[in-house]
């Protein structure tokens, strides 16, 4: 059990290193209520924003520090519905989302020099959530 809460926690930073606010929503969406709306509504607008020109570089530290938090929260409430320790997911969601924030930026960087940042980023926000939703447990809607 231990190996794919890790693997989970894994994808789940993964996705934060790419939209911050997509791993909450998906860990989040069982719960139901105003956490679930809260987190959707910041995932949706994540979207959005991030394809405005005077969005910050994800790897400034402010932004950067946000997805390794981001990860590390979705990876924990993650091992913790699943009643698994909360150290290694937090610690492994993190370096994914540390990871796959420079992998993003750099994947948006090369896109961009072929005038491709458009494609690019809407392939990158449907990884972010393909990610999000297989760590979450596959259906979000579903409460493991």
């Amino acid at each position: 059990m231990q190996s794919d809460v890790l693997v989970r926690a894994a994808l789940l930073g993964a996705s934060a290193g790419a939209r911050s606010a997509t791993p909450l929503a998906a860990v989040a969406a069982p719960r139901g209520g105003w956490l679930r709306g809260l987190t959707g509504a910041a995932a949706l607008a994540e979207l959005v924003v991030d394809k405005l020109p005077r969005t910050p570089s994800r790897l400034a530290p402010g932004p950067l520090a946000g997805r390794v938090v981001s990860g590390a929260l979705a990876g924990g409430a993650y091992a913790r519905r699943r009643k698994a320790g909360l150290v290694a997911p937090v610690l492994v969601a993190a370096a994914a989302a540390l990871v796959a924030s420079h992998a993003g930026a750099r994947w948006r960087a090369a896109a961009a020099r072929r005038s491709l940042a458009g494609p690019a980023a809407v392939i990158e926000d449907s990884a972010a959530v393909a990610l999000a939703w297989a760590g979450a447990g596959g259906d979000a809607s579903t409460p493991q």
